[in-house]
C-alpha cells in the first residue's frame, strides 16, 4: 500500500470545505515527464496521483511502484555505476561487496514497504544495508535478515553501520535501522524461519572456484583475492554475500596458490546451490521472488556461463520459476587488457541478476 502520507486524488484538489473540486482537477490535469498527462478526474476509485511519481494503482501487490516507474523499472539492463559510500572503504575488506543503493533499488521493485527480506548469504550486509536505506531514499523500510557464518563479515557489518550512523547524526540525518545478521550456517539457520514468512529473497550466491588463491594482473602483479574459502568438501554455506563483485570473473591462467582442501567441482557447487534454494523456498511466500546476482567466468580459456548453469540447477530443484535475467552493468569498472594480441577475451563489465518466482 502506497505511504498514506502521498496525497491522494480528494486529498489534491479540494475546495475551502474540503470537498473534492472536480472543476479544479480538469483544469489542472498533471503532467507526466514523458509527456503524458493524468486528468485526476478520472481517475478510479482504486487508483491515486502520487505528485512527481505518477498514477499508483492499489492493487498493486508487488511493490510501491507507480505505473511511470513499474515501466523503468521493468528494463532488463540497470547500466548504473554506484559511487562508494556507506564506509565503502570498510566493506571492500570482503572482495565482493555489493552497493547497497543497488540492493535497495531491487528491493523496492520487489517487495512493499513493512515487508521482510531474507539474504542467507548476507556477508558485510549489502541486502540489509540497502533495506534500511529505503525508509530515508526510497518507498520505506523493509525489515531485513541475514545469515553469515563468518564471524568477522558480521563485525564488518555492525562497525558499517555504527560508523555510518555517527556519520549521519553529524549531518542530522536520522540513523539507517539495525537489522538482523545471524551467524552460523544458512542450511540450519533457515530452518529456524517459519515457513511462508518471507516477502523477498535477495543474495549473492558464492561463487564456484573462488577460493583463496593468487592471481596474476596486469604488469604482473599479484593479489590474493578477499573472498572467502567457498571451495571445500562441507559445501558453500554463507561467505558469499556480494561475492565476486570486485572479481572480473577471470582466471588468468597463471599459477595458483596452494590450497589445503580439495576444490569443489562445478557439478557439486550447482548440485549444493540447488539444494540451499530448495530450504529457501519454504519460508518464502508463494508468488514471491527470489533474487540472485551471479557472475559469468572465464576460466583456463573456456566461458564458463554459471548465471544460465545456476538457473536450471536452481529450477530442478526448488519449487522456482526464472522470470527474468537482468543485467546490472558497471559503466565504471576497469578494463583490462586480456588475450591480446592473439586471442579475444572479454572484460566482464556486468553481473547477471537472476529473478525466480517462488511456485504456489
Amino acid at each position: 500500500m502506497a505511504d498514506d502520507s502521498v496525497h491522494r486524488q480528494s486529498r489534491l484538489f479540494t475546495d475551502d470545505s474540503g470537498d473534492f473540486d472536480a472543476e479544479r482537477a480538469r483544469e489542472e490535469a498533471l503532467p507526466l515527464e514523458d509527456g503524458d498527462v493524468v486528468n485526476t478526474d478520472e481517475l478510479a476509485d482504486h487508483q491515486t496521483y502520487l505528485e512527481g511519481r505518477g498514477v499508483y494503482d492499489e492493487r498493486n501487490r508487488l511493490n510501491d511502484c507507480t505505473g511511470r516507474e513499474w515501466k523503468f523499472a521493468t528494463k532488463s539492463v540497470i547500466p548504473q555505476a554506484y559511487p562508494p559510500a556507506l564506509q565503502h572503504d570498510l566493506r571492500s575488506e570482503h572482495g565482493g561487496q555489493k552497493p547497497p543503493r543497488l540492493c535497495a533499488e531491487l528491493i523496492g521493485r520487489f517487495s512493499k514497504a513493512g515487508e521482510t527480506v531474507l539474504d542467507p548469504f548476507a556477508g558485510v550486509g549489502g541486502t540489509l544495508l540497502g533495506a534500511s536505506v529505503c525508509e530515508h531514499e526510497g518507498t520505506g523500510r523493509r525489515d531485513a535478515i541475514g545469515f553469515e557464518r563468518n564471524p568477522r563479515w558480521v563485525e564488518v557489518y555492525e562497525t558499517v553501520l555504527e560508523r555510518e550512523n555517527a556519520d549521519r547524526r553529524e549531518r542530522g540525518e536520522p540513523p539507517l535501522a539495525d537489522q538482523q545478521l545471524r551467524t552460523g550456517d544458512c542450511a540450519d539457520l533457515v530452518a529456524d524461519l517459519e515457513r511462508d514468512s518471507i516477502d523477498l529473497l535477495l543474495t549473492d550466491v558464492p561463487y564456484w572456484d573462488m577460493d583463496e588463491r593468487e592471481q596474476t594482473r596486469n604488469e604482473n602483479r599479484t593479489r590474493e583475492s578477499k573472498l572467502g574459502a567457498f571451495a571445500s568438501t562441507a559445501g558453500l554455506d554463507g561467505d558469499g554475500d556480494d561475492s565476486g563483485g570486485d572479481d572480473d570473473g577471470h582466471d588468468d591462467g597463471e599459477p595458483e596458490a596452494d590450497v589445503s582442501e580439495p576444490r569443489q567441482s562445478k557439478s557439486a557447487w550447482l548440485e549444493t546451490m540447488g539444494e540451499h534454494f530448495e530450504r529457501f523456498a519454504r519460508v518464502v511466500r508463494p508468488d514471491r521472488h527470489a533474487v540472485v546476482f551471479i557472475g559469468d567466468m572465464y576460466r583456463e580459456r573456456s566461458y564458463e556461463f554459471l548465471s544460465a548453469e545456476l538457473a536450471q540447477a536452481i529450477e530442478a530443484a526448488a519449487p522456482m520459476t526464472l522470470i527474468a535475467d537482468l543485467i546490472w552493468y558497471d559503466p565504471s569498472k576497469d578494463l583490462h587488457v586480456y588475450g591480446y594480441p592473439f586471442s579475444f577475451v572479454p572484460s566482464m563489465v556486468h553481473q547477471h541478476v537472476l529473478v525466480f518466482r517462488v511456485d504456489t
